[in-house]
């Protein structure tokens, strides 16, 4: 039986953005980011149907705008980037659902805790720039609850409001280039 070639497509992280969502105080949305990430994808073609997609994030590098906020998230009542300096995503299927819509279903690892979420993935389609590059664009966006991932740190107001939201929304607009 005869292998497909795959082709390698790595993260442009000039043109790429990986963000998250979250309640605060139930009556506001605050957006996070991480600064410093690396992602592969290996596709048997541009359809990019059945790709195979590798992601990983340093937890140091989230970023919220707000130093103090950030320190929190990095330690140990969040994140813990000293014992779980990473967080991968490696995606188990990339179905094609209709003509530019994908689900893509994978396992997420934060401080060691696998679970499997599903992502729904917009393919914007295939250009080459200006220096001749091959680029492909997507933008993926899903919801985890943060506690299936030992995120567990919580707190409540006086008035009763939980300060930290379950939900946390994932956005990211991904350029990958051809190599």
């Amino acid at each position: 039986m005869e292998t497909a070639v795959k082709t390698l497509w790595n993260i442009d992280t000039m043109h790429s953005e990986i963000q998250f969502k979250v309640k605060h105080l139930v009556i506001s949305t605050v957006t996070g980011k991480f600064n410093s990430f690396n992602a592969t994808v290996e596709a048997g073609d541009e359809t990019f149907t059945g790709a195979k997609i590798n992601f990983t994030a340093d937890v140091d590098s989230i970023d919220t705008g707000v130093s103090d906020r950030d320190t929190h998230l990095k330690s140990d009542d969040f994140f813990n980037a000293a014992e779980y300096p990473k967080l991968t995503f490696e995606s188990v299927s990339f179905d094609k659902i209709a003509e530019g819509t994908f689900k893509v279903t994978g396992n997420l690892t934060i401080r060691d805790i696998t679970r499997e979420i599903v992502l729904d993935v917009d393919h914007g389609g295939v250009v080459i720039d200006p220096y001749g590059q091959t680029k492909a664009g997507f933008e993926l966006t899903g919801t985890i609850n943060r506690k299936e991932f030992g995120l567990t740190w919580s707190a409540v107001t006086e008035a009763g409001s939980i300060v930290v939201g379950d939900e946390v929304k994932l956005q990211m607009n991904v350029q990958v280039i051809k190599s």
